[in-house]
């Protein structure tokens, strides 16, 4: 098992999806959205579905907005989304997936790849850095849910592949993020909730084969770039493999 990983923070940034929260209630609806109209609208025959409800009640997503994004997905006159992966290099050369959800092609890729100029980026084809992550399933709980040899063999059980446990702060809980196959992942997350009760989140995740340690100018240059991304309607998930030492990370921060 695998031990503390600084790309988590990237994508975890709790407050900056506080500072957010419309704009991300907008994402999770369009992902359920989606998710609804590409299979059944009844969460409980739609492992897709079922996965982004639960993300949408982890983030404290009304429930009335949950219910209204799956009856659009039902509604004749409702929005087609394409899915579509954006690949390149960030500064100091992070390998960056951006996934979106648009209903328009043009738009969402010259947003995208105008950002990546911008920073000093470059937006490659697809496949360009693909291969440095897999594609898995990552189920997250706060640290309060137990130990980490408690969580350790409850995934273990499940038939996770790996755990990372990490340390909290004075400002945010720790927590501990579960791996396992793309495909186990309905699978390995019903078995958890059973042992450990419903987790924070459970998704598909992009996880890097290997981290890019980068220094603080380039450090600054991505998270400006990530903010960019995310900031823009069509992005559903930026991914990197980014590594951020704790100095450059309390530099970030100040």
């Amino acid at each position: 098992m695998a031990g503390h990983s600084k790309w988590a923070n990237i994508q975890h940034r709790k407050g900056r999806q506080d500072k957010i929260r419309s704009k991300l209630f907008s994402k999770l609806s369009k992902e359920i959205t989606v998710a609804a109209k590409m299979g059944d609208p009844d969460p409980d025959k739609n492992p897709r579905l079922r996965l982004a409800v639960r993300e949408a009640r982890s983030l404290s997503m009304p429930k009335d907005n949950i219910d209204r994004a799956i009856k659009k997905s039902q509604a004749a006159e409702g929005d087609d989304y394409e899915e579509i992966r954006y690949e390149g290099y960030g500064p100091g050369g992070v390998a960056m997936i951006v996934e979106a959800l648009t209903d328009n092609r043009n738009r969402t890729a010259s947003s995208v790849r105008s950002m990546f100029a911008k920073s000093g980026g470059n937006l490659g084809e697809t496949g360009s850095v693909g291969f440095m992550f897999d594609r898995v399933g990552q189920i997250l709980y706060p640290a309060s849910v137990g130990d980490v040899d408690t969580v350790f063999e409850a995934a273990i059980e499940a038939g996770a592949e790996d755990v990372e446990s990490e340390a909290g702060t004075d400002d945010e809980e720790g927590t501990h993020t579960i791996f396992c196959a793309g495909s186990d992942l309905n699978e390995v997350s019903t078995a958890l909730e059973a042992s450990l009760g419903e987790p924070a989140s459970a998704k598909l995740a992009w996880r890097p084969q290997n981290t890019n340690p980068i220094e603080l100018d380039n450090a600054r240059s991505l998270m400006k770039l990530i903010d960019g991304l995310e900031d823009d309607d069509d992005v559903q998930n930026v991914t990197s493999n980014v590594e951020l030492t704790d100095e450059i990370m309390a530099a970030l921060e100040e």
